[in-house]
């Protein structure tokens, strides 16, 4: 366990920091509002490849080893390399989104993560959209913490990362970049009011982003 989590901390260091913090033009809003330890779950729109790794660089090299990612499996675990460098080094939890399992076994590693204290990245939209547009949150997040009234719910919307590494794209582009943090949703009783409020929220924060009106 100790070699993935020096790896995790001299990737995060030496490169993705610098990365984010001398190409990307990053404006963070209520950083401090990220939770600080676990269990929790972050709950994020997905545009870009960048998202997470723009989200993890935000943690202090410390604790990034508990900071992780619910990624595609059959995405991510697709080769031999990519499946250890996402394992060993990002640190992910791979979701079957295509095999026939019931939910209990969908969301073991996300509970088994939880019950150790770690915070998970979700991405309720389920796959990257078009560059700066909201997608409709998925109920899958509602079943993942349906039994877990210990684990909050913070929301992040970020803005511009898929103009600075538009899908199908390798090259990063320079790009103004919005993180913006919301405060933590309040329980939901039900999948649809779940999904309401992320929706809801997400719409609220945009109006933060410096960059939606120079995009749009």
């Amino acid at each position: 366990m100790m070699m993935p989590r020096i790896l995790k901390i001299l990737f995060f260091g030496l490169i993705i920091k610098p990365i984010v913090l001398i190409v990307l033009g990053l404006n963070v809003c209520n950083r401090d509002k990220l939770p600080a330890e676990g269990p929790a779950v972050i709950a994020a729109n997905h545009n870009s490849h960048l998202d997470t790794m723009v989200l993890m660089s935000l943690y202090p090299l410390s604790i990034i080893h508990k900071v992780r990612p619910v990624a595609a499996a059959d995405y991510f675990l697709s080769n031999r390399m990519l499946a250890w460098f996402s394992l060993n080094v990002i640190g992910i939890i791979p979701l079957d989104r295509a095999g026939v399992i019931n939910r209990d076994r969908l969301f073991e590693g996300c509970n088994e993560a939880l019950c150790k204290g770690d915070i998970l990245i979700v991405f309720p939209e389920g796959s990257r959209g078009e560059p700066e547009k909201l997608g409709a949150p998925k109920k899958g997040i509602y079943y993942l913490l349906k039994e877990r009234n210990d684990v909050s719910i913070t929301p992040v919307l970020m803005h511009g990362l898929g103009r600075a590494l538009p899908r199908g794209e390798a090259l990063l582009v320079p790009f103004n970049c919005d993180v913006i943090v919301g405060d933590k949703l309040p329980i939901a009783s039900n999948p649809d009011e779940l999904v309401q409020y992320l929706s809801s929220t997400y719409e609220y924060l945009l109006q933060y982003c410096l960059t939606h009106n120079t995009l749009e």
